[in-house]
Formats: C-alpha cells, structure tokens, sequence
C-alpha cells in the first residue's frame, strides 16, 4: 500500500508525522532501542544472578540494576561543560554509540570467559553515562525536526513506543532466553543502539529550523555554563520538574508493594503480576496514542487530571477488591499515564529556549532518575509495616493530594498572572 494511502488510514495529527520524511525514518530506530532496553530489563538482571559468585546474588543483581540507570545523573554534572555545546542530533548518537559498544563488549567478555562481576558493572555503568543526555537529545531532535503544533503528537509516538518495549521487549527476552544466553540478549540491545546511531548520522538534512537551533545553541552556551539558570527563571518549568519528581516518586512504592500483594494476599504468582504490568504497558500505550491523536490538549489541566485519575485508580486496591477488578484498575491507571510524558515533555519543548532546550532536559533527566528509586526503597520498609494493600492506596490517596495541591499552585498562579496583565494594561 503505499504511503499516502497509509497514511489516510491515521488520525489527522499524525498524518503530518509520517509525510515528514526525517522523522518517519527515525521513529523505527527509536523503537528498536525502546524494544532492547525492554530485553534488557530481564536480561541485565538474569545475567547478574549467572555470574555471581555464591551468597551474593543480591548485592551483584542491585549493583548491575543500578549501573544500567544512576550513572546518567552523574554524567549531566561531569560532562556538561563538554556536552551542552553538542547538538540533539550529535549528543543522541554519542550515547548510541557509547551503549553500542560497551553494551557489546558484554557478550564477547561472556564468550571469552572473562565477565568478573566488577567488569560487568563497570561496563553497564559505562554505557550509561550520557543516557540523560542521550534522552535530551531525542527530545531536543522531536522538537528540532518539527513544528509547535506537531510536538505534542511526536511526542506521544516516542513515550508510546517506550511504553510498549515494556510489553514486548520482557516478553521477547523471555522467549529468547529458551535459546542463548542473556549476555547475549544485551548484545541485541547493543545493535538496536547502533541502528539507532546510524540511522541519527544520517540526519544530515535537518533542516533549517534546526540549523538555527543548532546556531542559537552554540551562542547561547558561550554565553553561560549551565541552563539551569534558565529553569530557575522559569516557574513554570519548576514546577513541572517538581510534579514529576514528586508523581515518579509516589509510583516507586507501587513497584515493591504490587508483587507483595500479589503472593500475600491474592495467594496467587508470577503469571498474575506479569498480567498486572502487562495490561498496564497495554493501557499506556493506547492511552498515549489516543492522546496524541486528539487535535488540542490544554496541557497543564490534562497533566493534573493524569496525576488526579492514577492516584484514584490504585484507592481500589486498599478496599480489598477482587483480583479482576483491580487488574482493571491498573489497565485504566495505565491508559490515564499514558500521555503523562508526552505532556511533560510538550511543556518543557514549548517553554524552553532551543539554545538550551538539551542542557534543560539533561538536567530534567538527570533529576528524575532519583525519584522512582528513592521512592521504590521505600516501599520495602512501608509494605512490611503498613502491608501491601495499604501502601498501594496510601500511593493513590498521597497522589490525589499532590494533584489537588499542585492544581492550587497553578491556578493560583494563572490568576496572579492574569492580575499582572490587567494592571500593565491600564
């Protein structure tokens, strides 16, 4: 079928996405990277347990988990003053590059007999360096390559695509792991980056818009070393930062306590709580899609209407429903999350800059990789004292609050603004 007949079958919003030749090459790159960082979330955990040496396990599997995320956060502080001068594209395909090979270097270590725990951990640390700025960079490149009215759309194909690798990229490692070894499913997660760093080198025409970006960027870092300035003289983007913080934060615990309520007081297994996230990865994914389908969004409203209607589908689970009713629950939680990230980010492309809209996104990145883990390290301890069912509501009632107090701050500040502008007008 051909293109232009493709794309007649697609919502209006997102047949401009398609005929937009650029972005149409680079959307399927991107999901294969979502797709082997979905593999890798079993794969880098599995491996971990192969390779440890007895009694230690635990400490091998959270010091590989940990390796393959944190260190993001610090390679926004240390190689800032290097990378803020980079362009989205280049920083994108510099991260690329860096999980290619690191990430490579995996299987072969594994093939030679060599992979010591401590080398696996430097390894998966290594490759994740410049994800923060690899992440701005995506982001930065969606918002470069297309115009204001179109971003929110784009934005909503990538987080979709990133929520689905959460379905599928689990479930393949898992049929692949019948057949070789996990070093060998990073390895695939390896070449899922290489494509996507090829496929970004070859961004050579990314049009003028970007070419000004790029022009304003390499002025704008001259004139001063870090963005943050910016977001601290921007409320608004303060304030989204925090609402994700504190939103990520409050989701944490439901990491620890769902399995918990899953074998203490459903009696059930694995195949329960695989359908739980499951049916959530699902419910995201259309949840974003259908969003970004949606022609206008008022973005702040919809954003505290997400954080409002998550909060108030985990309160079932405290009421002691049946298993089918909160299976439902988490699907609808998971189809209101959706279009979150995709918010958020339209919030930050639409108010920043783009002479500092990657450095502004690194630092976001770089902020949000301490909430869900602090929070998740909570649950633990709160699931032991409060029990399972407890915490998932008390998630849900603490994030309806956060919803209700952020909703007085922004309208708060909506009517201070509209006072101000009244005033300069007489």
């Amino acid at each position: 079928m051909p293109l232009s007949s493709t794309t007649r079958l697609l919502p209006p919003t997102y047949r401009p996405l398609f005929a937009h030749v650029e972005f149409r090459r680079l959307l399927p790159a991107l999901a294969a990277s979502d797709v082997g960082d979905g593999m890798s979330v079993v794969a880098v955990a599995w491996l971990a347990v192969l390779i440890a040496p007895p009694g230690q396990s635990g400490l091998v599997v959270g010091g590989a988990v940990a390796a393959y995320a944190l260190p993001g956060a610090a390679g926004v502080l240390v190689c800032g003053r290097w990378l803020r001068r980079l362009t989205p594209r280049r920083l994108l395909a510099a991260d690329s590059w860096l999980r290619a090979l690191l990430l490579g270097c995996v299987p072969l270590a594994w093939a030679a007999g060599v992979l010591h725990p401590v080398v696996y951990v430097v390894l998966l640390a290594g490759s994740s360096v410049l994800h923060a700025w690899g992440g701005a960079g995506k982001y930065s490149l969606v918002s470069q390559l297309l115009p204001p009215d179109q971003r929110f759309a784009a934005n909503a194909l990538v987080s979709s695509s990133a929520s689905a690798s959460v379905v599928v990229g689990p479930a393949l490692a898992g049929v692949l792991a019948a057949v070789v070894s996990p070093a060998w499913i990073i390895g695939l997660d390896a070449v899922s980056f290489a494509i996507l760093a090829v496929r970004v080198g070859r961004l050579d025409g990314v049009a003028k818009a970007g070419k000004v970006a790029e022009t304003a960027a390499s002025i704008g870092t001259s004139r001063s070393a870090a963005g943050l300035r910016l977001l601290r003289r921007q409320p608004e983007l303060v304030g989204v930062l925090a609402l994700t913080w504190f939103f990520n934060f409050l989701y944490g615990p439901v990491e620890v306590a769902l399995p918990l309520h899953v074998t203490d007081d459903l009696h059930s297994g694995a195949s329960l709580l695989g359908l739980y996230w499951t049916l959530f990865g699902a419910g995201a994914v259309l949840g974003g899609l259908t969003a970004g389908a949606l022609s206008k969004l008022p973005l702040w409203p919809v954003t505290l209407g997400i954080v409002a209607g998550w909060g108030l589908m985990l309160v079932p689970f405290g009421l002691g429903v049946s298993a089918g009713i909160s299976l439902v629950c988490f699907a609808l939680g998971g189809m209101i999350y959706g279009p979150f990230t995709a918010l958020s980010f339209t919030l930050f492309q639409n108010r920043t800059p783009a002479a500092w809209l990657t450095t502004v996104l690194a630092a976001r990145g770089a902020a949000l990789l301490t909430s869900s883990p602090v929070g998740t390290a909570l649950g633990g301890p709160l699931s032991t004292a409060m029990g399972p069912q407890q915490v998932l509501a008390a998630s849900g009632i603490a994030t309806i609050t956060l919803a209700v107090v952020a909703t007085a701050v922004w309208t708060w500040g909506e009517a201070s603004s509209a006072f101000a502008h009244r005033r300069t007008s007489l």
